[in-house]
């Protein structure tokens, strides 16, 4: 899980990612309060390398956090930074 491009960001920042073996991948974002707000990814992926996108136009300026898990048993947290 690579951090996000630009951070921060305005309206729109790419997520990288990569994926060494075939696995299910989820890529949720939360609010500094630990709730989630959105689900970038949810399916299962083959090996590679991907990007997901994220369009802050529906959220509030601050600070969020990131988090890849898969059914292998990785899990990453990044945080990011949305300045209106």
């Amino acid at each position: 899980l690579s951090q996000n491009y630009p951070n921060p960001f305005n309206p729109e920042t790419s997520i990288d990612y990569r994926i060494p073996e075939e696995t299910f991948v989820n890529i949720s974002l939360y609010d500094i309060t630990g709730r989630k707000v959105i689900e970038l990814v949810n399916e299962k992926r083959q090996p590679g390398h991907y990007t997901a996108k994220l369009k802050g136009d529906e959220l509030s300026s601050g600070i969020y956090f990131y988090r890849l898990s898969t059914t292998s048993g990785y899990t990453a947290v990044k945080k990011l930074t949305l300045n209106k």
